[in-house]
């Protein structure tokens, strides 16, 4: 396989830059919070808290603005039957961030948490708070092994590379300087990822247009000449379906770590509101230039490009749609350059989704589970080795793994169904307990089945059909269901429901004296002080942080006498009494 030597030099002098950008980053702020009395491990997960508004907008908005957004959003407007009314990433993500800024954001920020799960600990317990780990992580190393292939599949369209070793080349570069700086390094290394992907693309748009093999995209918008009009359109009896996966978009994309980790670097919650906001609005600015690829590509009469006279779709291709277009309609040195900034929308979220998986899991699993009395510096050794074996298993199922986008779809799935909604109760809705959250998460399973995995459904929602695809290349036929029932959102809704329903059922149970106060095995409603529970000076350790919303929910119960048992009178009766 022949190499491209400018196409290589372009992808090594980019590298460069970054892993320099990286470096400097964790040199500048190495001592950043640490004179505040902020500990080291803190400064790498969240920084100082001093992130601000510049860099934090655009690190925020490339957490989003990855690889698979502007290559997805290329490809649902390129593919016929689908088209721009498809593309749903854009507006689904920067409405995130809206709801995410508007109604998140300050609670979040305002109690001083340093993750996400850190409010789940301290309500529910380090044991809720691991089970709801699993799906968290899942979603972040599914979305890196994603991402990190689909730049693997890039890199060799357009530079002629072996993709494994463009694949473990980029996550080298992207571990190493997330193992030396932390959050400083991936969020000013953000800010030079986001620049070169809005130039690289944006340059590469009016040469694409160019092309005499290009149609007016304002003509095939709405006609069909060289397939369907790349508008689209939605049928209505799909409008269930949009809207439930529009709903997974807008909803579940808020409960992620790397959404929150810039919300609690933030300086106050006021500006993680601002940020939030100033990257809704940078997520719909960079998904222009991916629309008009896909535009372009779906006016293309590839007969008259290099790419040959079988158009991509026809080829199964139809997910490398961008990189095609910037290979074969454009000139060499600007489809380098577009290159470049696909690969550093990839890298810019793959740093993100390793540094956060290995936050949650120093801070809420080796430290405030196991470890309580873990020195700083192990905490930091521990985020090193995490970083590097996250890193490592994301690399390896990018390369092994077949169905990797089915994996994040499944993982994304479960965070919208089960974590979303325990981040509801948790914050908004008193009075939920540890009872309530098992509950939500045992029912809020999908069970719609998963076509990418392959997994046939064990609920057959109303409306499901049973649907045929034909691979192009090989000619097999594929049987699946497809579920045209809203069931994520349902199932959402039932795990929120179940949350509540049961909390408030077993407070009432064990209040009224239905039900002995032994039998609270979980101790979440008769317990006042549990080892179980995380007390908030475990979760907040600094004395600049507000803690009026921290306060432990009081033990008060409707019938002192129930907890009388063999006996033993409680302190709270005892206390009444005297």
């Amino acid at each position: 396989m022949a190499i491209h030597v400018e196409g290589l030099l372009a992808i090594v002098i980019f590298y460069l830059l970054i892993l320099v950008v990286g470096i400097w980053a964790a040199w500048k702020n190495k001592n950043s919070g640490i004179s505040q009395g902020t500990d080291r491990s803190e400064s790498i997960m969240v920084g100082g808290r001093d992130i601000g508004l510049f860099v934090g907008g655009f690190t925020m908005t490339a957490t989003w603005v990855g690889g698979g957004y502007i290559n997805g959003t290329a490809e649902s407007v390129y593919l016929p039957g689908s088209g721009l009314a498809w593309a749903q990433a854009p507006f689904g993500y920067a409405l995130s961030l809206v709801v995410g800024g508007l109604f998140f954001a300050k609670p979040m920020r305002s109690r001083g948490y340093v993750t996400m799960l850190d409010p789940f600990q301290q309500l529910y317990g380090k044991r809720m708070g691991g089970l709801l780990f699993i799906p968290a992580l899942l979603g972040e190393i599914f979305w890196s092994a994603a991402i990190l292939s689909a730049l693997g599949a890039t890199l060799s369209v357009i530079v002629d590379i072996n993709i494994s070793m463009s694949v473990v080349i980029s996550a080298l570069i992207a571990i190493f300087y997330t193992l030396v700086g932390g959050l400083y390094s991936v969020a000013y290394t953000d800010v030079v990822q986001l620049f070169c992907i809005f130039i690289g693309l944006w340059i590469s748009v009016p040469f694409a247009l160019s092309h005499p093999a290009v149609s007016d995209i304002g003509i095939t918008a709405v006609n069909t000449v060289f397939q369907s009009p790349w508008l689209g359109e939605i049928d209505p009896s799909d409008g269930w379906m949009w809207a439930d996966n529009f709903c997974l978009l807008m909803l579940g994309g808020i409960p992620w770590q790397v959404y929150f980790q810039r919300v609690l670097s933030a300086s106050s919650a006021s500006y993680a509101q601002v940020l939030s906001f100033l990257a809704a609005f940078g997520c719909l600015v960079m998904a222009v230039p991916s629309v008009l690829i896909g535009a372009i590509g779906a006016s293309t009469d590839w007969n008259q490009t290099s790419y040959g006279p079988v158009p991509p779709v026809e080829k199964d291709e139809s997910d490398m749609i961008l990189p095609i277009v910037l290979q074969h309609l454009c000139p060499p040195f600007i489809s380098f350059f577009g290159l470049g900034a696909v690969s550093a929308a990839v890298m810019s979220s793959a740093d993100s989704s390793i540094l956060s998986a290995s936050s949650m899991f120093a801070r809420n699993i080796y430290q405030l589970a196991f470890r309580q009395s873990a020195s700083d510096r192990e905490i930091v050794w521990v985020m090193r080795i995490t970083i590097f074996v996250f890193g490592a298993l994301a690399t390896a199922m990018a390369l092994l793994t077949g169905s990797v986008y089915g994996l994040w779809y499944l993982s994304s799935d479960l965070v919208y169904v089960i974590i979303f909604p325990q981040l509801l109760c948790v914050l908004f809705i008193k009075g939920t307990n540890t009872y309530g959250s098992v509950a939500g998460y045992v029912s809020g399973r999908v069970g719609g089945g998963e076509p990418y995995l392959r997994l046939p459904p064990f609920i057959y929602y109303p409306g499901w059909q049973m649907r045929q695809k034909e691979q192009r290349l090989t000619r097999e036929v594929e049987r699946f269901v497809e579920q045209r029932f809203p069931y994520k959102t349902v199932s959402m809704l039932a795990s929120l429901l179940s949350n509540a329903a049961f909390s408030y059922a077993a407070k009432y149970l064990f209040e009224s004296g239905t039900l002995s106060p032994k039998y609270d095995f979980l101790d979440a409603v008769v317990s006042r002080h549990s080892k179980e529970t995380m007390d908030k000076t475990t979760l907040v350790a600094h004395d600049n942080i507000i803690l009026s919303e921290l306060a432990a929910v009081k033990g008060t119960f409707v019938n002192t006498d129930v907890l009388t048992d063999e006996g033993n009178v409680s302190p709270d009766s005892s206390a009444e009494h005297q």
